[in-house]
C-alpha cells in the first residue's frame, strides 16, 4: 500500500508547512519547497528546466492523481528539460525529444536581475490533440517574455490513454478522482506555481494560464472546473473550441474496458488493475486496433476531456450558458484556416443543411473546398469563440476576442489561411525559421521578414499586457476593447496589420449560433 506523510502532501501541493525559500542574490539559483535549484543564465534571462512538480506517475501511480514531488538534497541542477511525456508521435510530437513514463516537470524563465516588485507569471500548456506535444519543444521558448518582464512557466502533463483513462477496476478501487488525470497534473502544476513562484520573483496572484489547442481545450476546461478555482487571475484561450462534446465517464469505461479486453485483460478486479499497470507505456499510447491517430477511433475512446462529474462536470459551452464560468478577464480566439486538410467536402456540407447552394453560397462562394474549409473552421472555432464573450460580457465579464488571419507572403498562394497553431510563433514572438505545424505538414518558414516580424510584435505586446493588466489595450497599437455584444468587435492580425473588426462574417455566425443554441436546447 502507498503511504505519503501529512509533511510531504502539504509540501509538494504548497499548504504551507514548508515555505518555498526567496530568490537568492545569485540569478541562477532559488529554493523551492523541495529543494534548491540552478539554473542557466543566458543574458539577460534566467531559466530553470526539469523542475518536478509531482511525483513520477509511474508504477501504482499510473492512473492517480499525482502525488508530491520527493525533496532533494543539496542543489538540484535545473540545465536541461526533463522528458516529455510518452506520446504517438509524428507531425503533433513536432520539437520533441526523448519521453517518459517520468515526465512531470515544469521550465521557469525569468529575467536574470530581480525586479522591485513580483512580475506577473504565465503559464503555458502546450497542443497536440491531447496524444502529443511538450513544454520542452523550441517554439515555446519563454525568453521574450522575460525580457518583457513576464515569468513564463511551460508543464508536461500525462498523454493517451496514460492521461485519459477510465476502466471498471479503477472505479472499484475509488482511489480518488477518475478519468482525467491530465487535468489533475495541470492542476498540480498550478498549485506548484501557486506554492513555489515567489522564488523565481513572480506573483501567485497574478497568473495569466495560456494554452493553444489541446492547450486551450485545457485552459477553457480549468476556467468551468471547480478544482481550478483560484489557481489563476487570467486566461487566455488560442484555438479552444469551445462547443466541443466531452463525452461522459461511464461511456469511457465502456470502452476502455473493450479495449483492455484486446489486450487479454478482462474483469474489474484488483488482478484486471495490476495487469493493466504492468502493460508498458508504449503500448497504451498507441491506441487500438493499430490505429496511430486519435481520428481513427470512435468518440468514446479517442483520448479527450471526460465528464468525471467532480473535474468536469459540464461541458465549457454549457458552463458559459449558465454562468458558471470563473468571471476573470477573458481573451480568445482562433486562426481562419483551423479546418486542416478536408478529404471529403461532400460529407462536411451536408452537416449544414439540406440547403447547398446556400451553404456554398455563404461560406465557399460557389466553391465546395473553400466552403468546407469556412464551414468547419467557423463552425468549430470562429462562432464557438463569438459565443463564449457574448455570454461573459453579457454577465459584466470583461472579454476579448481575436481573429488571426495572418500568413507569411512566401505561403499565401499555397495555403488558403491561418493554418491551426500558426499564431504560435508570433506570440512568442519566436518569428525565426523553425518548424511550424501547418495543416497536416510540418515545414520550415523560410527567415522572417519585417512583416512577420511586426505581427509577432505586436501579438506578444497584446500578450504581456494582458498578462500584466488584464487588458490588452495597453499593449500600443490598436486599442483593443473588451467585446461588445452591440458592436461585435474584435481584433484582427492579417496581411494589413493588426486592425479592429465589427460585425466579421455576422452571416455565418447567426446561422451557426442559431443551430448551435438549437441543438443545445435538446441535451
Amino acid at each position: 500500500m502507498l503511504k505519503t506523510s501529512i509533511a510531504a502532501i502539504a509540501v509538494g501541493l504548497g499548504l504551507g508547512l514548508v515555505a518555498a525559500g526567496a530568490a537568492t542574490a545569485a540569478p541562477d539559483q532559488v529554493t523551492v519547497a523541495t529543494g534548491a535549484l540552478k539554473g542557466v543564465v543566458n543574458g539577460d534571462v534566467v531559466a530553470f528546466k526539469g523542475i518536478p512538480y509531482a511525483a513520477p506517475p509511474v508504477g501504482e501511480l499510473r492512473w492517480r492523481a499525482p502525488r508530491p514531488a520527493a525533496p532533494w538534497t543539496g542543489v538540484r541542477d535545473a540545465a536541461n528539460f526533463g522528458a516529455s511525456c510518452m506520446q504517438i508521435g509524428g507531425p503533433l510530437s513536432a520539437g520533441v525529444d526523448a519521453t517518459s513514463e517520468d515526465c512531470l516537470t515544469l521550465n521557469v524563465w525569468a529575467p536574470a536581475h530581480p525586479a522591485a516588485k513580483k512580475l506577473p507569471v504565465m503559464v503555458w500548456i502546450h497542443g497536440g490533440g491531447f496524444v502529443g506535444g511538450s513544454g520542452s519543444v523550441p517554439l515555446y521558448d519563454g525568453a521574450h517574455f522575460a525580457r518583457d518582464g513576464v515569468i513564463m512557466v511551460s508543464l508536461n502533463y500525462r498523454l493517451g490513454r496514460l492521461g485519459y483513462f477510465a476502466h471498471p477496476a479503477l472505479t472499484r478501487e475509488g482511489a480518488g478522482p477518475l478519468g482525467n488525470y491530465w487535468l489533475m497534473d495541470q492542476i498540480a502544476a498550478l498549485k506548484w506555481v501557486q506554492a513555489n513562484i515567489a522564488a523565481f520573483g513572480g506573483d501567485p496572484r497574478n497568473v495569466t494560464i495560456f494554452g493553444e489547442s489541446a492547450g486551450g481545450v485545457s485552459v477553457n476546461v480549468l476556467l468551468t472546473s471547480p478544482a481550478a478555482t483560484g489557481l489563476f487571475a487570467k486566461v487566455i484561450c488560442e484555438s479552444g473550441f469551445p462547443r466541443n462534446d466531452m463525452p461522459p465517464i461511464a461511456r469511457v469505461e465502456q470502452a476502455d474496458a473493450a479495449y483492455a479486453k484486446t489486450l487479454g485483460i478482462t474483469g474489474d478486479d484488483a488482478a484486471a488493475l495490476t495487469a493493466l499497470r504492468a502493460l508498458p507505456a508504449e503500448t497504451l499510447v498507441s491506441f487500438s486496433g493499430g490505429a496511430t491517430t486519435p481520428g481513427a477511433l470512435d468518440d468514446a475512446a479517442r483520448p479527450q476531456p471526460m465528464i468525471d462529474g467532480t473535474l468536469i462536470v459540464e461541458r465549457v459551452d454549457d458552463a458559459f450558458r449558465r454562468g458558471h464560468q470563473a468571471r476573470i478577464p477573458y481573451m480568445i480566439g482562433g486562426n481562419s484556416w483551423e479546418a486542416g486538410r478536408v478529404a471529403n467536402p461532400d460529407a462536411v456540407l451536408s452537416q449544414a443543411g439540406p440547403d447547398r447552394a446556400k451553404t456554398l453560397a455563404l461560406f465557399g462562394d460557389g466553391d465546395p473546398l473553400k466552403a468546407a474549409y469556412n464551414y468547419v473552421t467557423d463552425s468549430g472555432a470562429t462562432e464557438p469563440d463569438r459565443y463564449v464573450v457574448r455570454e461573459d460580457a453579457k454577465v459584466g465579464v470583461p472579454a476579448y476576442l481575436y481573429y488571426f488571419s495572418y500568413v507569411p507572403a512566401a505561403y499565401r498562394q499555397v495555403v488558403p489561411g491561418a493554418a491551426h497553431a500558426s499564431e504560435i510563433l508570433y506570440v512568442f514572438d519566436n518569428a525565426s525559421p523553425v518548424p511550424v505545424h501547418l495543416g497536416s505538414t510540418s515545414i520550415v518558414l523560410p527567415a522572417a521578414t519585417p512583416e512577420d516580424f511586426a505581427i509577432a510584435k505586436a501579438m506578444h505586446a497584446y500578450w504581456v499586457a494582458f498578462a500584466k493588466t488584464g487588458k490588452p489595450d495597453s499593449a500600443g497599437g490598436p486599442p483593443w476593447a473588451a467585446y461588445n455584444v452591440e458592436t461585435d468587435n474584435l481584433v484582427e492580425f492579417g496581411a494589413d496589420g493588426v486592425n479592429v473588426r465589427y460585425h466579421l462574417k455576422q452571416a455565418r455566425m447567426d446561422l451557426l449560433g442559431a443551430k448551435a443554441e438549437e441543438a443545445a436546447a435538446k441535451r
